[in-house]
């Protein structure tokens, strides 16, 4: 694939040559953000099983993370703040280190076949309080810790982007084995994967059997 190099006078390099692409902003886009949870977004959470979460290095370099469990997952403490459950995953504890150098963080969160979306945003720190843990404890484990949240802005957002992606229509679902597993995704990136396809299926499976042990 041939490298792609931005025409320098095409680019946009200030606030005021990006707002004069568009019109203004209704007072109502501005006067929706909330720096407390109001009860239909408490209530929003509460129905939420999925969130982003996007955090930053100590460089400014950016991530995001989805963050999941069942409904309700995500604890509302008071008005302004939330604590979400740090559930096993690879180690490479991105998230966690990047709020530990930064802790400016933005939340999305997600309800299946809800098209609009609750945004948050605030600053992080992370928590072992035994009491908060035992809150979040599913299939008799409590995770390690727990990011709490201090909330500086909440506020809904549209469904344009989720209606425009046809995100919960089944007839936009896309077949999975359309595509390679996601190890021989990696193992391609990498070291190579085998080329004999049962020794490809068994790493397959060996990882579906993992999900099933450490999920939680």
């Amino acid at each position: 694939m041939e490298i792609f190099n931005p025409k320098p006078e095409f680019a946009i390099r200030d606030e005021e040559a990006l707002r004069g692409l568009f019109e203004p902003t209704h007072a109502l886009a501005i006067q929706k953000c909330q720096n407390t949870l109001g009860r239909h977004a408490q209530e929003f959470i509460r129905r939420s099983p999925f969130l982003c979460i996007g955090t930053q290095s100590s460089n400014g370099s950016a991530d995001v993370s989805p963050r999941g469990d069942p409904a309700g997952f995500v604890k509302i403490l008071d008005e302004r703040t939330l604590a979400i459950p740090d559930r096993p995953g690879n180690n490479r504890l991105d998230t966690l280190v990047n709020i530990l150098a930064n802790p400016n963080v933005g939340l999305l969160f997600i309800i299946p076949g809800f098209d609009d979306t609750l945004r948050v945003n605030g600053t992080a720190t992370l928590s072992r309080d035994p009491g908060l843990l035992e809150r979040m404890r599913v299939n008799d484990r409590v995770p390690k810790l727990a990011i709490v949240v201090t909330i500086s802005e909440a506020f809904m957002h549209c469904a344009k982007a989720f209606r425009r992606s046809h995100l919960w229509n089944p007839e936009h679902f896309q077949d999975r084995s359309g595509m390679p597993s996601l190890v021989k995704i990696i193992l391609d990136e990498t070291t190579g994967a085998p080329a004999d396809a049962s020794a490809m299926r068994k790493i397959d499976d060996d990882l579906e059997a993992d999900y099933k042990r450490t999920l939680y």
